[in-house]
């Protein structure tokens, strides 16, 4: 009889590989998680303008695809930086608007409640033995909801179509970060530098829905 081998268990060297592609994503994520954050922490001691959207929006796709084409080799770590670093500038500006808008307050719980989510998410991704594959088509429909969204509020500038907006984006990236994390741990994502770039995304809309639900909720109006 030849052995079967079950679709929710993989061999000793798939085993290691995986544990490899993990390591390698966490740790690149702590390295690009820091650099975005001095990148950040750079903008708002210069005070350096928000890039405006039709850069931010060049940049973050422009960036992106160059990081997912190169992801198979050495180029694809310098995109990665370049793109995690980009998007860092673009939140220093929005940490100072919040700050000379007196809601400076709520940048430290956006912070506690982004590390929480991520780590809950990471750990009952490492642990379950739940299928979380049925994600992807929900991720996928919350995207293209999301995508509308956003691009119907850039002209109509409702306040509260913002804020369903972030709730969203709050649901969309806890998503992310499960079906992420469990791909890597069942063999479904084999690269660190996709896995990392998607991680690191779900993380930086994560903090700013955070801080924009946050912040309303303590404002004054």
């Amino acid at each position: 009889m030849n052995p079967r081998v079950d679709s929710g268990y993989q061999t000793s060297e798939g085993v290691l590989s995986t544990n490899r592609v993990l390591r390698n994503t966490y740790f690149l994520l702590g390295l690009t998680l820091a650099w975005s954050a001095l990148v950040a922490g750079t903008a708002m001691a210069l005070n350096l303008p928000y890039p405006g959207i039709i850069i931010t929006l060049v940049g973050f796709y422009g960036l992106l695809f160059l990081t997912e084409k190169n992801r198979n080799n050495s180029m694809g770590l310098v995109f990665t930086f370049l793109f995690t670093g980009f998007l860092g500038y673009t939140l220093g500006p929005i940490l100072n608007m919040y700050i000379g808008a007196g809601l400076g307050w709520a940048i430290a719980p956006a912070l506690g409640g982004t590390a929480l989510t991520f780590m809950a998410c990471s750990a009952y991704a490492l642990t379950t033995k739940r299928d979380l594959s049925f994600l992807g088509g929900m991720l996928m429909a919350g995207f293209v909801v999301l995508l509308v969204g956003v691009i119907a509020n850039m002209f109509l500038q409702m306040p509260m179509i913002s804020l369903a907006l972030s709730g969203l984006f709050v649901l969309f990236s806890t998503g992310a970060i499960l079906l992420t994390t469990q791909q890597i741990i069942r063999g479904g994502e084999t690269n660190y530098i996709s896995a990392t770039i998607t991680l690191y995304v779900s993380i930086y809309n994560l903090f700013l829905s955070l801080l924009q639900l946050i912040g309303f909720m303590g404002g004054d109006d």
